[in-house]
């Protein structure tokens, strides 16, 4: 599904470079890594991301791994799981790992962190409920904290469980006994984290490439 076969740099990529912001030197660069972790087949599975060694033990490998299969993450408006996925839906997950172009007006660095943070919070919203839990935040702030390379792990621990704590007693604290809390919504996720420094924290690396190099 969605995968391409023409070469980088023919006009089959235009609407890939649009979509996403990669240019076409960035799609040639995927698509050697996309071809490089699929053994040359058109389509990617799970197993074929357990074989990377940068991911092995990142803490929410699991999340970053589903985020590839989850039909959100498309920009096509869809649902649900898939089980594999082509070149095209490859490189419109990795535009979300992006760093913002230097160039960018700020409405679209506004638009583009609203992405990443849906993207963030898709990823946590495992069951698409619309809400995550407390402890699936916490888990956010100590991850991006644990990235900003400034904080040492347990540093980052302790803050995001102050944050978690701040959350609850703010959205838990006001509630009447028979109330039930149903978690954290993505309009609350976004004031949440206002003014919290995301796009230069959102990059992985696997096949030896980081995504921070991926930016104009």
């Amino acid at each position: 599904m969605g995968a391409l076969q023409s070469l980088p740099g023919r006009p089959e990529y235009s609407d890939l470079a649009e979509k996403t912001g990669f240019s076409f030197e960035q799609i040639g660069v995927l698509h050697k890594r996309f071809k490089q972790l699929s053994h040359n087949e058109e389509t990617l599975r799970r197993d074929h991301f357990n074989e990377i060694h940068d991911l092995a033990f990142n803490p929410i490998r699991t999340q970053i791994i589903e985020a590839f299969f989850d039909r959100r993450n498309f920009h096509q408006d869809g649902e649900g799981k898939v089980q594999e996925i082509g070149f095209e839906e490859f490189v419109v997950v990795m535009s979300h790992f992006r760093p913002p172009s230097v160039h960018m007006t700020e409405e679209q660095r506004e638009k583009t962190r609203r992405e990443k943070l849906r993207f963030l919070f898709n990823m946590h919203d495992t069951d698409n409920d619309g809400t995550i839990t407390l402890e699936e935040y916490r888990h956010v702030v100590e991850e991006l904290l644990s990235r900003s390379g400034t904080l040492e792990k347990e540093t980052a621990k302790c803050i995001a469980d102050a944050a978690m704590l701040e959350v609850a007693s703010i959205s838990v604290g006001h509630m009447e006994p028979d109330e039930f809390y149903e978690g954290i919504t993505f309009e609350h996720f976004l004031k949440l984290l206002d003014g919290f420094e995301i796009e230069s924290r959102m990059t992985i690396r696997f096949l030896n490439m980081d995504t921070t190099t991926l930016c104009k």
